[in-house]
């Protein structure tokens, strides 16, 4: 009776063992920023003044991931990440990447769930972080929320599928598909989207994308590159650009949103740890499809890293947008003309990674 306990104990703990052990990972990013924000209507009563320091979380998340062998050539593959405030200022948890999917050897990868679009797979041009991430701003939600105005971007998909093929005879190429549902409303607006993004590994990439009904209503195009003068010359620097249109299907008339981004970091090597210094340039034209609605943003920013996951952030930065208009809530209806939008945000703050 002994033995046979022990015989099952054993197997027991073999299945166990068996079973890939998933990954506890997450981010936890908080600054304190200087803000000073301004929205000025020509006539308007509604103008706002905001003059303050705010601490503010940062794309803090918490999740596990893993994989398990399915067959010789085949794995299962999961996620569940989820985003938190470590400020505080919002409760609880919200889905970002949450998925389950499978990989193969010769047919790619394959994953249902929640999931970034594949207009961020061409996205390698962003420097910017903390308070001046803030890509796909293009609205004004009410007249005392600036925070920067920019072009739309992408955001994560529920009820979505993604393909990443594999690579074709070792091609420097990788292709991505998505399909979204819309199931809140019959399914009539189902999205889909692909990108495309080429890296040999020679310091030079190109990437272009394009999808409809997913981050917008309408479609998005987007193109991007990269070269990182490293490779071809004494010059730690890596430049990047991003050009984009946007084109809603919004009833009325609408323009097509325009905008492109340019960035530039170059690495440090006086220091005793590494460290980067960076500045990224953003235009947009005809913000969410209106008008000469326009808006400029310049950032310059640093980051030192203490180790490879615990990383300190400076950054300094303004964006002034021109002939918005708030949207306001159902609550807090906005009343009054278009206006002009100030921003300036000197900031920093500590990234821990785990």
């Amino acid at each position: 009776m002994k033995k046979l306990l022990l015989a099952t104990a054993v197997a027991a703990l073999s299945v166990s063992a068996a079973n890939a052990a998933p990954t506890l990972y997450g981010k936890a990013f908080v600054t304190a920023d200087y803000v000073n924000a301004e929205f000025d209507a020509a006539g308007s009563t509604n103008d706002y003044d905001e003059d303050t320091v705010e601490i503010n979380s940062n794309s803090s998340r918490i999740g596990i991931k893993g994989s398990e062998a399915l067959t010789a050539n085949t794995d299962v593959i999961y996620q569940l990440e989820y985003g938190t405030r470590v400020d505080g200022d919002k409760d609880g948890f919200t889905n970002r990447d949450t998925y389950l999917g499978v990989v193969n050897k010769n047919f790619g990868e394959i994953r249902a769930g929640k999931n970034q679009s594949t207009l961020d797979y061409v996205n390698n041009v962003i420097v910017n972080d903390g308070y001046w991430d803030n890509l796909g701003g293009n609205k004004l939600e009410s007249n005392e929320s600036q925070g920067g105005l920019n072009m739309a971007d992408s955001s994560r998909i529920k009820s979505s599928i993604v393909w990443k093929t594999p690579k074709y005879n070792n091609l420097p190429l990788q292709l991505s598909v998505m399909y979204s549902s819309d199931e809140a409303n019959g399914n009539k607006d189902d999205g889909f989207g692909a990108a495309m993004m080429f890296d040999q590994g020679t310091g030079f990439t190109a990437g272009v994308a394009y999808d409809k009904d997913q981050n917008i209503d309408g479609d998005i195009i987007r193109g991007t590159a990269t070269v990182d003068l490293g490779k071809y010359m004494a010059a730690p620097i890596t430049l990047g650009a991003l050009y984009q249109v946007a084109d809603f299907d919004y009833e009325g008339d609408t323009e097509k949103e325009k905008g492109f981004v340019l960035s530039a970091a170059m690495g440090l090597a006086n220091f005793a740890r590494p460290a980067t210094i960076y500045t990224q340039y953003n235009n947009t034209s005809n913000l969410d499809g209106v008008d000469n609605a326009d808006s400029d943003q310049i950032v310059v920013g640093g980051k030192y890293f203490f180790k490879d996951n615990i990383i300190a952030h400076a950054y300094a930065g303004m964006n002034k947008a021109e002939n918005v208009q708030p949207t306001g809530t159902d609550d807090k209806p906005y009343v009054g003309g278009k206006g002009d939008v100030d921003v300036v945000v000197v900031g920093g703050g500590l990234e821990y990674l785990f």
